[in-house]
């Protein structure tokens, strides 16, 4: 209906050194100016040493080379929407959901 397809996969993964197997990473896509992340994820052990930052950054400048303009995703209160906050993006809305007593988040950036 936009008059042109544009959908595009993104993903950044994080491999084993020793195996070159995927351990974590971030998969999404683009479309219509916007970056979606889909998943995110980190082994604990890789966790605050600025590798999650890095692959935000490089699915982030990637977006913007892909004619993007703002990144949306969604969390949930249990996961990591303090990483997201320190990241650069902001709330645009929550919904409470299973288990009880936590929260889906929909978060933004502007790139």
């Amino acid at each position: 209906m936009a008059g042109y397809p544009d959908a595009q996969n993104l993903s950044v993964f994080v491999r084993c050194a020793n195996s070159n197997q995927v351990i974590g990473g971030l998969i999404g896509r683009t479309s219509f100016g916007l970056l979606f992340i889909d998943l995110f994820f980190l082994p604990k052990a890789l966790r605050g040493n600025g590798i999650g930052t890095q692959i935000m950054e490089l699915a982030e400048t990637e977006a913007r080379q892909r004619s993007c303009s703002t990144a949306v995703l969604y969390t949930i209160t249990f996961q990591a929407p303090g990483f997201y906050e320190r990241q650069g993006y902001r709330l645009l809305g929550r919904v409470e959901c299973e288990p009880p007593g936590y929260s889906r988040l929909c978060m933004l950036k502007t790139l």
